[in-house]
Parts: structure tokens; sequence; C-alpha cells
């Protein structure tokens, strides 16, 4: 086998244009796009910067023309079989090789492979990619089939298999990219390993039985090897005497318990990732191909059974028979231009979200089956992933040519994807049956055995039929319809079924964040609360527009795409937070509000992760981890992977062990006749949780103080032990500091309440304080006592306050600082070390809530 690597292209604007004069070609290195190529030429402005996603429009609405010249020696020409492979084309292309049409791709999801040993010639080759405008064609299609429902982007981006957020998102800025996206090369060989499917099931008892199964281009004479090896690099397994006279042969593996070290989730195990090599050898003992997968033994479940105290059914995810509370985030492409991810940036993402104590990462439906170094991170790191297929948002047809598309790409991708241990589920789609029930489009979840082709929401036959088989097929891992579905002939928003999306703060009813007690499902699998990103981002996508840098300003609205967000954003700012206008002040107090929404929803809903048969919520999976541009979004860290202060409010809500409290108002009338005589308490409520497989012994420390008195101080310390994998009730009960009221005009005192654990040699597993809400009816005082302590070596601080803070964000003038925590609360006598690596002693800055900056 012999790979020859085709980078090396000059591309045209067909016609001439804004991008390049008629007939003007400019160099370009592939894999790559149009888009790039041209920052890279300052032909166009930078998009993400300004207003400048309108002016580069016309690229995904122009033609495009990609060619090169390659060179093959007379050797090469002997070889029996040559291919052109492409990896992955965006999206319409017609190819020609050396003037002979060979191909017409209409998939970006997929990659094509085509024989062309009879076209090529010793000497120079001519290869021509001829890119159509995928908007305009997409119009063509949807004239002439449809236009059909959706949310977010244009109508025609249903009917074309491209990366549909190029369309635009609620997050995301119109961007059609196009363009030889992944990489080009041929492949010279006798005889090839086509396909390689390694199955492996581990047995409730945990014994492994691995098959592995390997289909040939041919049925040339010789042998084939397989040997697994372990990750130290020994051989654990191996068959070197396999026949190839047919075009598939299988060999089977067995292993007992303890024999094989299985893959677990990051916090429940190690991820020992073994290899796979597997060589084609002809009859005079030479190798003609040879393949390696990385793989990893595990037993990964989706239970759904009944519950103890509560209707319906758990949806939870079980790895060697552990019960595992997905606590992670959803994951959009990382950049509008996709050939800019590097495997660097890939770790940098996914390592932010395992330090942030998370486990899950789900990929959205509308952006693209993640590179093949994405999944290999995720195995490393003990990611969980959830994989949608790629339909989002939107009312897709179910044509016979659509159909073929589809099929094509799913068998793809699951053979691309199936051998990754971090795979855990493969969902249909996201939302399309949301938009069905939206639209009260034709939608009978009784009806299990129609072809649903007919119906005015075909896709449905998509979802299953179609991918239900593919997966089944081609792979042994969880099928789930949708994203979200419930199942059992519930719509999508009930609660107590299946995997649920709560948009009820921020979208829907607008719900106060308080209440998302009320609002848990069995798994949450989308639910946030925008903010803004660091002061830094914003002054990028301002440019150096001073006159810009105000919150509702034209530019600050263009790097903004969600609906009504003015709207949204001031109701949860001015229903909680006294705030101002001024640019800096506002960027802290959305990010604040989304630290508090957050950080409130994790830290109810691993409440309701109480033990076997009480796995009342199993998963909350924040919208969204990451941004594609420079944006104001709800994402946690923004496109330079900055984190937002929700980043470090999450992570503390997922440490192994946690406290929470709950503080509410139960008002108790004397009689039923009258509103006027009634008496008023306040009750808190304080639970743990632990989520290690063993019972911890801990200390509770649960103080109150003053906010205005600060020689006060009540509380009580008590011993316990938190149950394994689970929640655990500690308290529930009024303080001294909050007698009981009979009027509402007798306004109690600011009394704020924290809760340590500590561990048996003292150390500080986890914190909270708990404050009355709104913030915006505390009177602060000005004087807190606050003191920010650097260290000698200047890369560390430490905090301490005489009085309790809410919400202290550190910052340092000049290059970024990577800290390890913000929105810090603070109380007396309880002081916190925030490292800060590159601070190199300079000067530290803090906004809290009540600091008086306007």
């Amino acid at each position: 086998m012999k790979t020859v690597i085709l980078d090396n292209w000059a591309f045209t604007q067909v016609g001439g244009g804004r991008g390049t004069r008629e007939d003007e070609y400019l160099q370009a290195t592939g894999p790559t796009t149009v888009h790039v190529e041209l920052l890279k030429a300052k032909r166009i402005p930078d998009p993400f910067i300004g207003l400048h996603e309108y002016d580069v429009q016309w690229i995904g609405e122009s033609d495009w023309i990609f060619k090169q010249v390659f060179i093959l020696s007379e050797e090469d020409l002997k070889s029996a079989n040559i291919d052109l492979v492409f990896d992955g084309l965006d999206t319409f292309a017609s190819i020609a090789l050396n003037g002979e049409q060979i191909l017409e791709t209409a998939n970006q999801f997929v990659g094509y492979r085509v024989d062309v040993k009879s076209i090529l010639k010793t000497g120079e080759n001519k290869l021509v990619l001829n890119f159509s405008s995928a908007f305009k064609k997409g119009r063509d299609i949807e004239k002439e089939h449809e236009k059909l429902n959706l949310w977010n982007g244009d109508s025609s981006r249903l009917h074309v298999r491209k990366a549909q957020y190029n369309y635009g998102w609620d997050w995301g800025p119109i961007l059609m990219t196009v363009g030889p996206w992944k990489r080009v090369y041929l492949e010279l060989y006798k005889n090839r390993i086509s396909d390689l499917d390694i199955r492996s099931v581990v047995s409730e008892n945990l014994d492994v039985k691995m098959t592995v199964e390997m289909t040939f281009f041919n049925n040339t004479p010789g042998r084939a090897s397989l040997t697994l090896k372990a990750p130290n690099g020994t051989i654990v397994a191996s068959d070197s005497n396999i026949p190839t006279n047919e075009s598939q042969t299988r060999a089977t593996f067995s292993f007992g318990k303890g024999e094989l070290m299985l893959w677990y989730p990051v916090g429940y195990g190690d991820q020992p990732i073994y290899t796979v090599e597997s060589d084609l050898i002809d009859e005079n003992g030479t190798l003609l191909d040879s393949r390696t997968q990385r793989i990893g033994f595990r037993r990964t479940l989706i239970r759904q059974e009944k519950l103890l105290n509560e209707p319906g059914l758990s949806f939870f995810f079980e790895v060697n028979n552990i019960p595992i509370f997905a606590g992670g985030s959803n994951w959009i492409p990382s950049d509008s231009f996709l050939t800019t991810m590097t495997p660097a940036r890939y770790r940098e993402w996914l390592k932010l979200l395992v330090d942030g104590n998370q486990n899950m990462v789900r990929v959205w439906g509308g952006g693209i089956y993640e590179a093949d170094i994405f999944y290999d991170i995720c195995d490393e790191l003990g990611i969980l992933v959830w994989q949608d297929f790629m339909f989002g948002c939107g009312q897709y047809p179910a044509y016979d040519s659509f159909l073929s598309l589809v099929k094509d790409e799913a068998e793809y991708n699951v053979r691309r994807l199936r051998h990754h241990p971090s795979l855990s589920v493969f969902a249909g789609n996201n939302e399309d049956y949301q938009v069905a029930e939206s639209m009260h489009l034709e939608l009978d979840y009784s009806d299990e055995v129609s072809d649903f082709r007919k119906t005015n929401f075909p896709a449905r036959y998509i979802y299953e039929r179609v991918l239900p088989e593919i997966v089944g097929r081609l792979s042994d891992t969880h099928y789930h319809r949708s994203s979200p579905y419930s199942g059992q002939g519930k719509v999508t928003t009930d609660r107590t079924f299946g995997d649920l999306h709560q948009w009820n703060v921020w979208h829907g009813s607008q719900e106060p964040w308080t209440n998302w007690d009320k609002l848990a499902g069995r798994f949450v699998s989308e639910f946030g609360m925008e903010g803004y990103p660091n002061i830094r981002t914003v002054d990028y996508w301002l440019g150096g527009e001073t006159r810009e840098r105000f919150p509702q300003s034209r530019i600050n609205n263009s790097h903004n795409k969600a609906d009504g967000f003015e709207r949204r954003l001031e109701l949860y700012l001015v229903e909680n937070f006294r705030h101002s206008f001024e640019m800096e002040s506002y960027v802290y107090a959305t990010q604040i509000m989304q630290a508090e929404c957050l950080s409130s929803a994790y830290r109810l809903w691993r409440r309701n992760w109480a033990g076997r048969g009480k796995e009342y919520t199993a998963g909350a999976l924040v919208w969204q981890l990451n941004d594609c541009w420079p944006t104001a979004s709800w994402s946690i860290a923004d496109y330079f992977l900055r984190p937002k202060p929700a980043y470090f409010s999450i992570a503390r809500e997922l440490r192994p062990c946690t406290v929470g409290i709950t503080r509410k108002e139960i008002t108790t009338f004397a009689d039923e006749r009258s509103a006027a005589d009634f008496t008023i308490d306040t009750l808190f409520e304080v639970w743990g949780t632990n989520s290690t497989l063993a019972a911890k012994n801990v200390t509770l420390e649960f103080l109150n103080y003053d906010l205005h008195d600060p020689t006060y101080k009540d509380g009580w310390t008590r011993t316990l032990i938190l149950s394994p994998n689970s929640s655990t009730e500690i308290f529930k009960g009024p303080v001294n500091a909050l007698p009981p009221r009979t009027t509402k005009s007798q306004i109690p005192k600011t009394i704020s309440v924290s809760a340590r654990l500590l561990d048996e040699d003292g150390t500080v597993l986890a914190r909270c304080s708990n404050w009355p809400e709104p913030y915006k009816f505390i009177d602060f005082p000005n004087d807190v006592g606050f003191r920010a302590e650097i260290s000698t070596d200047g890369e560390s601080v430490k905090l301490s306050s005489k009085r309790p803070m809410k919400g202290i964000v550190l910052d340092a003038e000049g290059d970024d600082v990577k800290w390890s925590d913000q929105a810090v609360d603070l109380m007396p006598g309880d002081d916190q070390v925030v490292y800060a690596v590159g601070l190199k002693g300079r000067n530290v800055k803090a906004r809290y809530v009540g600091d008086g900056i306007a």
C-alpha cells in the first residue's frame, strides 16, 4: 500500500469576482476552504470582527474551482489498483481527472473513493474540483421538492447534507464554507483491508468476548494477522494465520473477568486503551496493507426502569454495572472554519471539560460528525460521548435521493465511530420531534408500524426505520430516536420519561431559575442561560470601534444571534440584580447571572440522584460548552477558550462531593377566611452528594452570618456519612437569626448561610452559600474588608473578607490569566486561594455583587 497526499491546490472564483480576478488562481494547502484561504491572502476582511460577516456572504453564493497537477511514475502505474480518495468535500462538487468526469458529490459528511487507474498516466495528471454554491444548489433542490418548516437558518438547508450551522444559528453567523475540507490522496495497492469491525461484548459478569471482522477488497491468496496489545504494548492475544481466500473473515477472542482492564468514564476508574493491529499479507509474505484501531472494553447501557416514588421511568447511563450521573456539556463545532481546528485545540477544549469535573459531551446534531481526534481524546480522557446524527431543528424530507444520501452518511459514520469506547449513544436528531409537535405535523406516537414518508413529517421514517437499522447492523451502540425523546407515547416535554430539553428558563415560560427543581427531568440534555464572554473577547469583535463599546451597539447586537436576547437578558437581569449599562459592568452582571443560574441547576438536579430506584434526574448537559466565533451566547467558555465564571460555578457543583442549600419561605394562615393573619417561616434544607463508590465520612459546618453585623455568627457542626453514588439529605429547618414573621412589611435580616464539607483530615471538600433572593433587594455594605494577597511567586491569590461577599470575579490588566476559580462566594474566616497561572505578580482587580462600581 502506497499513499500519495494531494494537498497542493490552486483555486479561483468561477468567472472572477471579489475573491479572484477571472482566470487568477491563488495557492492553497489542503485540507482547506475558501474563506480561510481568502483571509490568508488578505482578500476579505475578518468576518469575526465588527460587521464583516455581512461583507463575505457572496463567498457562499459563488462557485469555486480547486485544481492541482500531480506527478506519477511508471512504477506507480504498475500497481494493481489505484484509488483517488476524498475524506470529505464541502459539499456539491463535480470532479474531473485528466479531463474525464469521475465523481459528483452532494454530502459533506462522507468520504468518497474512486478507481482511477485507467485514467492516470505517467508524468503529469490534472485534478479539478468544481464546487457549486451549496446555498444556491439547496434553493434549487428546495424548489424542485418543497419548502419545509424549521427553526434557525434558511429552509433550503433541510435538503442539503452539509453542516447546518453554516446557514446561521441562534449563536453563530452565516458562513457558508466550501472546498476540500478533508484529506485528498491516492492509494496504490494490490489488496487492502476495506473494513475492520471490532466488537466487544462485556457481560454483566464483566468477562469479555471480542469479535474482529475483516473485509478485503478482493480475495487474493494469502493470510491476515490480528494482534491485540495492552496499553503498555504487551501482546494480549494474536492470530497470525487467518485465511483470506474469502472477501471477509472473522476471529473471536474470549477473556475471563479481570484478564483485561476495563474502560471507565473519568472519575470512576482508568481509561486503558488497547490496540488492535491487523495486517494483510500475500502468499509471498509481502505486507499488502495494515490497519490499526485503538479500542477500550466497557459495558455501556442506558437503563430505563421503574422508580420507587415517582411516575415514569429512569433514564441513566450505566458503565460496567456502575450507574453514572452524567454531568456535562453540549458541543457545537468549535469554529466556523473547521479546517483551522487543530488536534491541540481539540485537546484544550476537551481538557477544559474534564478539568471542570464533567464526564459527558453531547455532539449536537446541527454541526458535524467530529474529527477522529475528537473521539480519540474523549477515549483517553474518559469522556462519555452522546452522538447525534446531523439533523437539527427541522421538518426534514425523505424523498428517494435524500434517503440515499442519508443511508450512505449513516453507514459511513457509524463504521468510523463505532470502535470508540467513549461512544455511548447515537441519537437520531436534535429537536425534530419538537418541531413536529410545535407545528402540529402528523405525529401519532402510538403508531409504530406506518411508513411515515407520505405524512408531513416524513423524516420520522429516517429516525425510526433507517437509522436504527443501520446502527443495529453496524454497531452495538444504543440508539435513541431523538434528543429530546420521551418514548412511551409521550410528548418530548414530558419530564418523567427519556431525555428533556428544558428551555422554560430563557425560552418558553421564562421561569425563574429558582424553579429548576420543579423543572427537572429524568435526563436534562439541554438547558442554559446566556452570558457575555471575557471583556477581551468583546473588544476583539469590536475591532477598535470605541464608539460601539456599549451593550446595545450595532456591533454588539450582531455578535448575539439569539432571538429576542435583549428582552430575555434584561428580564433575568432586572429580576435579580441591580446593574448598569457601562460595558464592563454589564459583562460582569450577565456573567454572574449565568453562573448563578447554571450552578443552581446542577446543584438541585444532583440532589435528585438519590440511589438505586431513585434516579429522578440522571444527567445535566448544559447548553453549551463552546462557541464557533467570538460572540455572546449560552457558552460557558468563549471562542478563545476563555472560561466564563459559569464554567467555574458548574465545576464546583460537579466535584465528587458537594453540599447544597435551599431557602424557602412558607406562609401559614391562621384562618382560611383571613388574608391578613398569617405567619411566614423561613426554612432551610441541606443535602450532600457523593459520586464516589464508597461511603464518605465528613464533617458539615453550617454557619449563618448577618451581612450588616460583623459580630454575628451562628450555626452548628455535625459529622455524618454521605451515601455512595447518591445524594444524602442532612437538615431541614429554620435558623435562629430568621424567626417567624407576621407581616410582609417586616423586612428580615440579611442572613447569608454557609455550608462546608470537611474531609476527615480537615480538607475542605465543598462549599455552598445561600443568600436571600433576589439579590437586587440586598443592601450590600460598602466596606466588606476584602483583601486579595498575591503569593510570593506571583501565581496565586489568597482571598479574605470581614463580611460575606457574593460573586467575586478576578482579573488583571494585560495578558490573560488562567484562574483556578471564579464567581467565588467568600465568608469571614474562610479564606480561599485562587491559583493564577500567568499573573506574574500583577495587581489583581475584583468585581463582586454590590461593589458599587457603575
